[in-house]
């Protein structure tokens, strides 16, 4: 700093000292002074300055650490100085980032251009080697942190720098490149230069300050290329000088050259014979009429005209539609006008040709002229809407081993029929070539880097789709098919189970992993391997568990084997209503593509069987009575657990108002009161016809049904599952704005009408997301294939209009797109999305959330929804509705999301089984993330509410939440329940303790336990035994007994059923069923329980009956008062006769006939064990045979019932004694120990449990009756 002093002060007297008005000559005497004034100056300042920068370089260099990647500048030696501190970026996103270009940027003058050293701290004054983070550092680039490198999930901290730079105050900067060469002559020599600058660092330069030693610039030979001389490459042979008979043509190049010294070797033309074909004689063609045409192709009658009409199927007439010549497709001769007609002059009548006729949206369609004589010839054609490619078969998975040979199969529908099909291995295109592929790929010789993900991509001119992948797993020779170990399967043990030395209630009884194996099929070249082979079980032990005071028998999997796979029948179930008041459909046909398949039933019911291999089921529901829409639905299937049950919502017609075709029509669509309509249908007059293509004049009976996103309640009417097929044939995502159906019917006869030149108009004000304006289309949806496909785009609109409730007109932008309503579908206003997410949801038994106790085959739905700006929890409008499947891992939904606003989309969320809607995990009083599912703070950005959150009373079988793309730079936001939409693989596979979204079933406390071990939710883990609870896997029938309860609290059902009369199976035991009692509402102290007993019938070999013998054992202080006369009767007429004379319990063999309501029995057979369960437990809670309740009616269809009363307390409890009376209690202990060593000798033959029963009177003497001890040692051999 004292030199800078010092340089200012020269630069002063010598500005002062020029600045004088000096005569013509030099002052030299004053010039003279000042040089020594500064040399002297300058002598003193440095020796001062010297020992001082000494004295402080040595007490700092004390305190101070070595800073990073120091750097020793070749230019500059000597002290040096520190810069101020830097701090231009803070630790958020990736990290921190110091950047010497940022520095320079920002602070041009206050870095060297070549710093010595650079010291980095915190904003807290650590040291960066003392935080622990890992950090980089380079005096060309500075100084940077990445969160991604620190340990334990940390991010970095925020760092400032400062650098080292140099006292000198010139440097040379780096030399510039060469420059070019003095000489441009080839072969000769010239001289290069490169120059370098001097680089002052003072601002204002001294000007005693010495210059830079060396030369500023640097000299060199150089010499050029040789000379050359090239031909360029040939151009292009000319055209031949004849057309036949022979003749010539001619190509030639140029002579590139260097210099005129040198020349090219070669000649610059080429001339070549061509044209040697013989001259065609005279055209040969003979025409019965007219004369052949230029080229010979065909005969033309120049007085002869081909008329046309071209109508689609509806009979509208098709404008603008190509014709030409089937041979020449290419070739238009004409196009149709306004009418559909066309004409074709030169046509000869005396033969038939084939016509082609075109027009996008339409599938081509050839036709043949009619001969006559009139000179006029006519032909119709009809025009089918073209339909874009549709797979209907999909490969399947395929295991196999190496060397062997495997069939992948892929077909597909469309109009026009797809005409291209290409294979993709692992996302690479497979070359025809080489495989020589069509429909089907065949693989022969298999080799280990065959193995992977397989799809077909099909193609017509209407566009493009892939089939879902299969996956071909390849098994090297000599391994087995599947692993012999079991895997581990803990079950869970009875409660009252305790196994002595442990706490433990599961025990592991092994499980299969059940997924395919290369098994010995008999014919490896199907599209479908039949059956197929699956790891399953090969073989079982029995085996008891000790759970203290009786012993519970098991059957254990100890070895796996490649088997036939279970093919369970695969249903779907469920009932059809309105979205409004949940009026059934009654007797609705059940269409699936254009074939007729089943009649809904009188309360709506509907059952499908389906084809194991189909792959996506499209439902078409059709009123016949035409008082509802039809209703295409895409239904999720369970190929493991056999079937799914589906609450169908159907919209209701809006009442037919009468218009008048001859006049202008608008009709709103969407109509809540107190908001605008989202659109309009502007029909122009005279734009109705008939089936056969007339005009249609007169009174129109017009039925527009609006299904508004605006209201939540119609969400589960959507027909689809709006999706579409892009042009690259994957299947993404639409958002609606409101979808529509029309019905036009002639007024006298009820014909139904079709309309061309409709306008939609759609109000941008509905539109909250302006991005999404530009892209808005209008669709149609297919009711064969359930996809939605392009009508027509938009174009903007400015119109003056009075909205409603306006009290003065103001300017609205509309959006218009033209249509033509040709068929019986319904249209859409949807614009596609692409920004999406998944959600991760789990389903379990109950709300201890175990992840052992995890269902599969719940139907998990979420409807997109759009909020108002401010209100999160008031929805503007819903978007869109998905339904997943859960499986062993949860489900992962698809759903829009957003990185910008969470609140942008949020998501309302729901699940049922079997007709049974489960709980959401609650969100009041309290947030618990624990039992949500959900870390903070995550959860709050998300903002997760049931839907009783803010009214109990409301129902709590949903949620809420913001749909807020996570953020993958922070950590919280890593691990679910929302995953972008590139990591469903991640989502698929997450972990059972990453975040999720819970649903539970409401149900009181309720135990399973099956002798052989079975999952109902995966009918594939069947095992054959004679001890199975479930004989047959295609078939299964439950049963129920109803229990009536009289007593203050619930109770403990169990029902004990074992082998009855089989040989194989009687006395053993087949299954416990445990349920706790459910409270009628409507009676006081009173409870009722739905208990599941073996049903009798054949076993799993189908050779012999079984009756089973079931015991009822109510837990608690109970004793039946009453039996079913009915039931009793039946039983008695039925023998053998269970011993049924205790009171406590009920002991029967199972009646092998249904029998219903009137004996307390309830029972049901169906495909799928849990469709069947939630049945008949429905049945029993409403005391019929058909109908179905979830409130207990415990006054109609009971069984048995017993008296279950609290039990009294009348004598103080131990503790309680020997507080108020220590030593007369410990004196009644010793008697009563010595009493009790008395009874043990003399009874040593007999052992007694005793039950504990009620107390009275005096407490010593008690005395034990054999008709108690009978009655408990009866009841220890029932537990056992």
């Amino acid at each position: 700093m004292e030199l800078n002093k010092v340089a200012l002060l020269l630069s002063l007297l010598v500005a002062v000292a020029l600045g004088r008005e000096l005569p013509n000559v030099w002052d030299f005497q004053l010039l003279t002074i000042i040089y020594s004034t500064v040399f002297f100056i300058l002598m003193f300042a440095g020796s001062a300055w010297n020992s001082t920068q000494q004295r402080s370089r040595r007490q700092t260099d004390r305190n101070r650490r070595v800073a990073y990647n120091t750097y020793s500048d070749p230019h500059t030696t000597g002290v040096t100085e520190w810069t101020s501190w830097f701090n231009i970026d803070h630790p958020g996103g990736n990290g921190d980032y110091e950047r010497l270009e940022a520095i320079r940027f920002y602070y041009r003058e206050r870095v060297c251009t070549r710093p010595t050293a650079m010291e980095a701290r915190t904003t807290d004054w650590v040291a960066a080697a003392e935080t622990g983070e890992v950090v980089h550092s380079s005096l060309e680039k500075g100084f940077w942190c990445v969160n991604k490198e620190q340990p334990s999930g940390r991010i970095c901290s925020n760092y400032h720098v400062r650098f080292q730079c140099p006292p000198v105050q010139a440097y040379w900067a780096d030399w510039s490149e060469w420059g070019p060469c003095s000489t441009a002559v080839c072969d000769d020599v010239g001289i290069q230069v490169r120059q370098r600058k001097c680089v002052s660092a003072q601002v204002m330069p001294m000007l005693l300050v010495p210059a830079c030693q060396g030369h500023h610039s640097e000299r060199r030979e150089c010499s050029t290329p040789p000379c050359t001389a090239e031909w360029s490459p040939w151009a292009r042979w000319g055209s031949c000088s004849v057309t036949c008979g022979g003749g010539r043509r001619i190509r030639r190049r140029n002579c590139i050259r260097a210099a005129v010294t040198v020349q090219c070797n070669g000649r610059p033309v080429e001339v070549q014979k061509c044209g040697r074909s013989p001259c065609p004689a005279k055209c040969q063609r003979v025409c019965k009429e007219g004369r052949a045409n230029e080229d010979c192709s065909r005969c033309v009658c120049d007085g002869h005209v081909l008329q046309g009409d071209v109508h689609s199927v509806t009979g509208v007439p098709v404008a603008g539609a190509w014709v030409a010549l089937a041979g020449q497709p290419k070739v238009i001769l004409a196009r149709t006008d306004n009418k559909g007609e066309f004409k074709l002059p030169g046509i000869c009548s005396s033969s038939s040709s084939s016509i082609s006729i075109r027009k996008e949206k339409f599938a081509p369609v050839i036709v043949s002229t009619s001969s006559n004589t009139t000179g006029v010839s006519w032909v119709k054609a009809v025009l089918h809407s073209a339909e874009k490619p549709y797979v209907v078969k999909h490969p399947e998975d395929k295991v196999r081993y190496e060397g062997g040979r495997v069939q992948m199969c892929c077909k597909a529908t469309g109009s026009p029929a797809p005409d291209k099909y290409y294979w993709y291995h692992n996302g690479t295109l497979l070359d025809r070539k080489v495989y020589k592929y069509e429909e089907d790929l065949v693989l022969r010789d298999l080799k280990p880097e065959q193995a992977g993900e397989y799809y077909c991509k099909t193609s017509s001119p209407a566009g493009s789709i892939k089939s879902n992948p299969a996956l071909l797993t390849l098994m090297a020779k000599g391994t087995p098919a599947c692993n012999s170990t079991p895997e581990t399967h803990h079950i869970r043990l009875p409660m009252d189970c305790v196994q002595p030395g442990t706490i433990s209630k599961y025990y592991n009884a092994g499980r299969c992993p059940h997924n395919k194996c290369a098994g010995s099929l008999d014919f490896d070249m199907r599209c479908r391997d039949g059956a197929g082979f699956c790891c399953s079980v090969q073989s079982m032990e029995t085996r008891t568990i000790d759970c203290g005071s009786y012993i519970l028998p098991i059957k254990a999997i100890t070895g796996c084997g490649c088997q036939k796979c279970v093919q369970p029948t695969v249903l779907v179930r469920g009932r059809v209503v309105t979205a409004d008041n949940n009026e059934p459909l009654r007797f609705g046909h059940i269409y699936i593509g254009k074939e007729r398949r089943g009649t809904t039933g009188y309360q709506g019911g509907f059952t499908l069987q389906i084809s194991p291999d189909t792959q996506r089921l499209v439902v078409n529901f059709v009123d016949p009575t035409e008082k509802f829409i039809d209703t295409p639905k895409v239904f999720i299937l369970d190929k493991k657990g056999g079937s799914i049950y589906h609450d169908v919502k159907v919209m209701r017609k809006q009442i037919p108002i009468d218009i008048n075709s001859a006049e202008t029509n608008s009709i709103n669509l969407g109509d809540i009161k107190g908001e605008d309509p989202i659109g309009q249908l502007v029909i122009p007059p005279n734009s109705f016809h008939k089936g056969s293509g007339e005009i249609y004049e007169g009174t129109v009976k017009a039925s527009v049904t609006f299904i508004d996103p605006r209201n939540i309640t119609t969400a589960a009417a959507a027909p689809g599952d709006l999706n579409f097929v892009d042009n690259e044939g994957d299947m993404l995502p639409l958002r609606t704005y409101g979808m529509f159906s029309v019905d036009f019917r002639d007024e006298s006869n009820k014909e139904m009408l079709g309309a061309g030149a409709v306008q939609v108009l759609l109000d941008t004000q509905h539109v909250k997301m302006q991005e999404h304006i530009p892209k808005m289309k209008l669709w149609s949806l297919n009711p064969d294939t359930g996809v939605w496909e392009e009508e027509t785009d938009f174009v903007a609109s400015t119109t003056t209009t009075g909205g409603h409730g306006r009290s003065k007109r103001e300017e609205r932008t509309f959006l218009i797109g033209n249509m033509e309503i040709r068929e019986r579908r319904l249209f859409n206003l949807d614009v596609p999305e692409n920004r999406r997410c998944y959600v991760k949801v789990r389903a379990y038994m109950s709300d201890k959330f175990l992840p052992s106790e995890q269902l599969e085959g719940v139907v998990i739905s979420l409807i997109n929804l759009e909020p108002k700006p401010g209100y999160s929890s008031n929805p503007r409008a819903w978007g869109r509705f998905d339904s997943v499947l859960t499986g062993q891992n949860g489900a992962c939904l698809p759903a829009f999301c957003d990185a910008q606003r969470p609140d942008a989309y949020t998501a309302y969320v729901t699940a049922m089984m079997g007709g049974e809607e489960l709980e959401a995990a609650p969100s009041s009083p309290k947030m618990n993330p624990n039992i949500i599912g959900v870390s903070q703070p995550y959860l709050d950005k998300i903002d997760y509410q049931r839907s009783d959150h803010e009214d109990p009373a409301l129902k709590k079988t949903a949620f809420r939440i913001n749909l807020a793309k996570p953020n993958q730079n922070n950590f919280d936001e890593t691990n679910g329940p929302i995953y972008p939409y590139q990591n469903l693989i991640a989502c698929e596979n997450a972990p059972v303790d990453a975040n999720h979204f819970r649903f539970f079933r409401v149900e009181k406390d309720k135990y399973e336990y099956n002798v052989v071990p079975f999952e109902e939710n995966d009918l594939t883990t069947w095992t054959g035994d004679y001890l199975s609870w479930w004989p047959n896997p295609q078939e299964f029938r439950a049963c129920f007994l109803k229990v009536k309860i009289l007593g203050q609290k619930e109770v403990m059902v169990r029902s004990r059923n074992s082998g009855g009369t089989h040989r194989a199976t009687k006395g053993n035991l087949y299954g416990i069923r445990d349920i706790r009692s459910t409270r009628d509402m409507r009676e006081a102290n009173t409870s009722a329980a739905c208990v599941e007993f073996k049903c009798s019938g054949m076993l799993f070999d189908q050779a012999e009956l079984d009756r089973s013998l079931i015991s009822i054992l109510p837990q608690g202080n109970c004793r039946r008062i009453n039996t079913n006369g009915l039931l009793q009767e039946y039983l008695i007429k039925h023998p053998p006769v269970a011993m049924n004379n205790e009171s406590h319990a009920f002991t029967m063999l199972a009646p092998f006939d249904p029998l219903g309501h009137n004996y307390g029995i309830y029972t049901v057979t169906d495909q799928n064990p849990r469709v069947a369960k939630e049945i008949a437990i429905g049945r029993c809670f409403d005391g019929s045979s058909d109908g179905f309740s979830r409130e207990m009616k415990s006054d109609y269809g009971v069984a048995l019932t017993f008296s279950c009363p609290e039990r009294k307390i009348n004598r103080e409890s131990l503790f309680q004694r020997l507080q108020t009376n220590p030593g007369q209690t410990l004196s009644q202990m010793a008697r009563d120990m010595r009493e009790s060593e008395g009874l043990q000798v003399q009874r040593s033959s007999t052992q007694v449990v005793a039950y504990p029963s009620e107390q009275r009177g005096r407490t010593q003497g008690r005395r034990v009756t054999s008709t108690g001890r009978r009655r408990v040692a009866t009841r220890t051999q029932q537990i056992q």
